[in-house]
C-alpha cells in the first residue's frame, strides 16, 4: 500500500522542545501550529503553500530523534502488510498504528488527507531551501533487510546514487513532500535512524549554512556535496547540494 503522503515528526524533550520549535520554524519558515493532544505535546510546523508534512512531538526524555508518518488509506491494512515484511507493533490508537521497522526505526501508519506540497522558500541572501528528503541511517548487518523493508513498504523506485554507492534512492512521486535515501553506515550495530536533509538552489549552500549557524545550529563536518550539523536540540542534519524539487 503506497502512501500518498510522507510527514516527519521531530520527538523532542520537553527540555529542548521549545528552542527546537524556534530553530526549526526559522529555517523552514513555517509557523508553529496551536498545541494539539492530550498533554499538548503535538505541533505542526504549517506553510504559507501547500499542506504540513514537518511536525513535532514534544517527549519526556531520552534523546531526540526523527519518526515517518505514512499517510495510507487504510492504516490497519498497511500495518500488517508491514509486520509480515519484518515490522513490529507497538500500539494501535484511533486513526493511526504505530510501529519499529526490522532495524528498529519508529514509524506510524496514520489516515490524515494532505496532497499539496509546499514550495521551496527564497532567503535574503538569495539561495533557496526546503526539507525534502529523510535519509535512513542503516548498521551494515541490518541494511540488506532493512533497504528491503523499505522499498517494499513505500513502493517508491529504488535507485542507486552516481556517486556515492552507500547511497539508495527512493524516490517518490513529484508531489510527495519528502523522498527517502538510504545510507549503509560504515560501521556499528545499533537501531536505524533518521535524519533530515536539506536541498537547496545551485550554489546556495554555504550561503544556507551560513543562516542556519545563526539561528543556533553547530556545524559538525564538511562533505563535498553536502555539510553536516546539529539543531539546538542536538538533532544531526545535512544540508546538500541536491536541487530543490
Amino acid at each position: 500500500m503506497t502512501p500518498f503522503w510522507i510527514s516527519a515528526f521531530l520527538d523532542v524533550p520537553a527540555t529542548d522542545h521549545a528552542r527546537a520549535a524556534d530553530f526549526w520554524s526559522a529555517v523552514t519558515g513555517m509557523s508553529p501550529s496551536e498545541p494539539r493532544g492530550d498533554r499538548g505535546e503535538f505541533t505542526t510546523l504549517v506553510p504559507e503553500e501547500g499542506d504540513g508534512f514537518l511536525r513535532m512531538q514534544r517527549v519526556g526524555d531520552g534523546l531526540a530523534r526523527l519518526h515517518l508518518d505514512l499517510h495510507v488509506e487504510e492504516p490497519r491494512a498497511a500495518a500488517d502488510a508491514a509486520i509480515a515484511r519484518g515490522a513490529q507493533e507497538l500500539a494501535e490508537l484511533p486513526g493511526y498504528v504505530v510501529l519499529t521497522s526490522p532495524g528498529g526505526l519508529p514509524f506510524c501508519f496514520v489516515g490524515h488527507p494532505a496532497g499539496r506540497r509546499p514550495p521551496a522558500r527564497t532567503w535574503t541572501s538569495g539561495q533557496s531551501s526546503l526539507v525534502d528528503q529523510v535519509c535512513l541511517d542503516i548498521a551494515p548487518a541490518a541494511y540488506d533487510e532493512e533497504l528491503a523493508f523499505w522499498a517494499a513498504t513505500t513502493g517508491f523506485p529504488l535507485d542507486a546514487h552516481q556517486r556515492h554507492p552507500e547511497f539508495r534512492l527512493l524516490e517518490g512521486p513529484d508531489d510527495q513532500p519528502l523522498q527517502l535515501l538510504v545510507q549503509r553506515l560504515d560501521d556499528g550495530d545499533g537501531p536505524t535512524t533518521a535524519h533530515f536533509d536539506l536541498g537547496t538552489s545551485d550554489g546556495g549552500r554555504s550561503a544556507e549554512v551560513a543562516r542556519h549557524e545563526a539561528l543556533g545550529a553547530t556545524v559538525l563536518r564538511e562533505h563535498e556535496h553536502w555539510t553536516v550539523l546539529n539543531d539546538p536540540a542536538g538533532m544531526t542534519y545535512c544540508i546538500t547540494d541536491h536541487p530543490v524539487r
